[in-house]
């Protein structure tokens, strides 16, 4: 594949956007589509005749009279906003290769930063639990990373001012990146490495990583591992074995940089999930909006207390 594929791809253009979703009235429509592909079906009975209630944009079900919101039950439930401020954001977050701060998410679809910054954390929490289903399997590169700001005290591993998160890489046939993943940990420890791959591993994944010992834990779990002892980041077994993993830690954490003034580590688990969702869907840019959309309206609600609630988990 030419190196170039990912660079000059189309993806979809704003006016092409506006096309297809500039209008309220498109966006319901598609929204429609999305959580009913054989048509309406009623949550409570399973009912498939209804009537519309224009006026409130409700749906009424004709066996047992319940009113049915097309964003109940979905990351977007009891919100107040049109759903073409949504669908926008859906767009922004990922046509971009490297993202778009909450800040400027308020400016481009006009609303306030609170309300950015909610949008931004439940379309990310969608993205995170849709990655979160899909195992790597085949020759996977791994390394262990971290995040956070400079300050005084203890630098590198053990420091508390860093997060810490494993990245991987799926790589094809000919040793190519496919997918990742971007996981923050509470440390790298064996245990914490052993749940981490039976989490995120199918059977026939094959690990390759550094000496660090706390990556045996990959093999305690029953998945394929070996290691290669290198030195610093500068090492040449380092910059070879480990290529791919290195250079997509560098474009994300020059995304983050870039794009993020001041990026809090307790989100960390949310940014990372974008970058992730973005680079694993790269080749097919024109498909993010209806396949998030699509993934949104099987997403639970997730009010603010349920956002920091699931922070405070990870």
């Amino acid at each position: 594949m030419c190196k170039n594929t990912v660079q000059f791809q189309k993806g979809l253009s704003l006016s092409d956007f506006l096309k297809n979703y500039g209008t309220e009235e498109q966006c319901f429509d598609a929204l429609f589509k999305l959580r009913w592909p054989g048509g309406f079906e009623c949550d409570r009975c399973g009912c498939k005749e209804y009537c519309r209630l224009k006026r409130s944009k409700l749906f009424q079900c004709n066996r047992c009279r319940s009113h049915i919101s097309i964003t109940s039950r979905t990351i977007f439930h009891s919100t107040k906003l049109p759903l073409n401020k949504w669908f926008l954001a859906t767009y922004l977050m990922t046509q971009g290769k490297n993202g778009i701060s909450q800040l400027e998410l308020s400016r481009q679809i006009g609303v306030s930063i609170n309300t950015a910054a909610m949008l931004y954390h439940k379309l990310a929490q969608t993205m995170l639990e849709r990655d979160a289903s899909k195992p790597l399997s085949g020759n996977i590169e791994i390394d262990d990373a971290y995040w956070g700001g400079r300050k005084k005290g203890k630098r590198g591993r053990g420091s508390p001012n860093k997060t810490p998160f494993v990245a991987a890489i799926e790589k094809t046939k000919d040793g190519k990146p496919n997918r990742i993943k971007l996981q923050v940990v509470s440390g790298f420890r064996k245990v914490e490495l052993e749940m981490w791959a039976r989490s995120h591993l199918t059977g026939e994944a094959s690990v390759l990583s550094d000496g660090l010992a706390c990556f045996t834990g990959i093999k305690n779990a029953g998945y394929g591992h070996s290691s290669i002892v290198v030195g610093n980041s500068k090492d040449a077994k380092k910059t070879v074995a480990f290529k791919w993993v290195n250079i997509i830690l560098g474009n994300l954490k020059t995304a983050l940089v870039g794009t993020f003034h001041k990026l809090s580590n307790k989100h960390l688990p949310r940014h990372l999930a974008t970058f992730q969702y973005r680079f694993n869907r790269r080749y097919r840019l024109k498909d993010m909006i209806p396949r998030l959309a699509y993934m949104a309206v099987r997403t639970p609600p997730m009010p603010a207390r349920l956002l920091k609630l699931a922070e405070n988990h990870w």
